[in-house]
């Protein structure tokens, strides 16, 4: 499980965080940034509405964790879900191949890495992404419910980056489930402790649903996503003159 090598950013984003470059640099940054997201939004915009998966890309097909998230990605796709995942492999894998063998749809959103992030095999479609926050913003833009499995730092960024969007109504209050009391019970912990020391409101503490049970996830969902929201899958006809087809849709 341990590695010696280094996750590093893009050059273009490693050197954009280090502080002020040159304006024409700058520019140069901010188009490839644009084109980028338009890129995504050409290719997500005919997905359907996504539950998003969050995990580790470390888990192996032998773990437990990896089976779990293989059922829940079942499960949901079952719900009429798209799952949607980072795409790479450990619990992505295994909630798009959930999903996936279940018939249902099953898309990733990508990380160019130089190591560990390719596409898994249970793909329907993925669009490769250069930069860590676009990516977070298109996993976010087309979920309406976030379940955590067990995972690592990047897990727990992209947990409390939708946390922080419902808690500061960015986005709506859908439902935030983190999955496998056990393997989080610190993180629940100091979250309480957040709320003891008022640092957050106890009316935050229901943002998230805490679970060990496949069939809670989906009745969690069922109640504060499909239902609380109304959610019915709108269908969307590419348009020809923006270069779109049936091909990009499922």
């Amino acid at each position: 499980m341990k590695t010696n090598k280094k996750i590093m950013l893009s050059t273009d984003e490693s050197l954009f965080v280090r502080g002020p470059l040159s304006r024409f640099r700058e520019f140069t940054f901010a188009s490839k940034v644009f084109i980028n997201f338009i890129k995504a939004f050409r290719k997500m915009h005919f997905i359907g509405p996504c539950v998003t998966v969050f995990g580790s890309a470390r888990f192996t097909k032998d773990s437990e964790h990896y089976k779990n998230a293989e059922k829940i990605g079942a499960a949901l796709a079952e719900m009429g879900f798209t799952v949607m995942t980072g795409g790479g492999p450990g619990i992505m894998e295994a909630a798009n191949k959930g999903a996936f063998e279940a018939g249902g749809k099953s898309v990733g959103c990508n990380i160019i890495l130089p190591f560990e992030q390719h596409p898994n095999p249970y793909l329907h479609t993925w669009i490769n992404i250069p930069y860590f926050f676009l990516r977070k913003v298109i996993l976010v833009k087309y979920s309406y419910a976030f379940v955590v499995m067990p995972g690592g730092i990047g897990t727990l960024d992209e947990l409390f980056e939708a946390l922080t969007l419902i808690q500061t109504k960015v986005i709506k209050d859908f439902p935030i489930v983190i999955f496998d009391s056990e393997y989080h019970k610190e993180l629940c912990h100091h979250i309480r402790v957040m709320a003891e020391n008022e640092s957050i409101s106890a009316e935050d503490m229901k943002l998230l649903f805490v679970t060990d049970s496949v069939a809670d996830v989906i009745k969690h969902i069922e109640t504060h996503s499909v239902k609380k929201f109304g959610l019915v899958k709108k269908q969307v006809k590419p348009k020809w003159w923006l270069g779109e087809s049936s091909k990009t849709s499922f």
